[in-house]
């Protein structure tokens, strides 16, 4: 599974000009999923979307999480992150999970970040969206859950 994360000031995201989901300020994390994950993955990546220490603390070190300073989320699916763009022009998707697999997992992290006490909103799963957002920092860290060793 992968993630982008980005700590962010604010955050939405727009199906068809309706408001979907929100987020204060906290981290809008994109999410993908790959054919070979599994449930371990997903909650390998809601570990580090709620234990990153990338918030400042009182001396400007990034030494808070998320839970720590209290920030909101907003998860939107990212199936593109499984895009491999290394042959040709196009990319190609091979390696992202089935929608309904990919669904499965991702509601997963949803869950297992609410189930933390994390204000959580969302994106639609497999529709076109627009998703707005103020990057803090700017802060933008890639989280692979094949990648932990």
């Amino acid at each position: 599974m992968r993630a982008v994360v980005q700590r962010t000031k604010s955050s939405r995201v727009s199906v068809g000009g309706e408001v979907v989901g929100t987020a204060d300020a906290g981290l809008t994390v994109l999410v993908g999923v790959g054919r070979d994950d599994t449930e371990e993955d997903a909650r390998y990546i809601v570990q580090k979307i709620l234990h990153l220490r990338i918030f400042e603390d009182e001396d400007g070190k990034l030494n808070r999480s998320l839970l720590d300073v209290g920030g909101e989320l907003l998860i939107v699916s990212q199936f593109t992150l499984y895009g491999d763009c290394r042959k040709g022009r196009r990319p190609g998707f091979s390696e992202a999970a089935v929608p309904a697999e990919a669904e499965r997992l991702y509601e997963v992290v949803v869950d297992g970040c609410r189930a933390a006490g994390v204000t959580v909103g969302t994106g639609r799963f497999r529709t076109e969206m627009d998703v707005e957002l103020v990057n803090w920092g700017p802060v933008t860290l890639l989280l692979d859950s094949r990648r932990q060793f």
